[in-house]
């Protein structure tokens, strides 16, 4: 059995599926970050797919570098966050954090 585009573009839409359920489920911060987490990987997982089955050589893979970078930063900046709200409140609900202005 060989493995085709559209193993990888199913493996990508189950990938997306379960993060958006993460992030519209749940309360706690880390695992809203998580959710968000797995929404960038499914991208990645296409990028790379396609790079893979197309002629455009290797500019799905570099995309997918910049993805890698740009939740690195996300989740850098994200948890710095979770852990000022943390540290002050003592609380990582999401919904909690929204009312906390004062």
């Amino acid at each position: 059995m060989t493995i085709t585009l559209q193993h990888y573009l199913v493996v990508g839409a189950l990938l997306f599926c379960f993060g958006m359920l993460a992030v519209a489920t749940r309360r706690n911060a880390v695992s809203v970050l998580m959710g968000v987490e797995l929404i960038l990987n499914s991208a990645n997982v296409n990028l790379v797919a396609f790079s893979r089955y197309s002629d455009v050589g290797l500019n799905g893979q570099v995309m997918a570098v910049f993805v890698i970078i740009l939740a690195a930063a996300e989740a850098a900046v994200a948890l710095a966050i979770v852990l000022n709200i943390y540290r002050n409140f003592q609380i990582v609900d999401v919904d909690q954090a929204s009312t906390l202005r004062q």
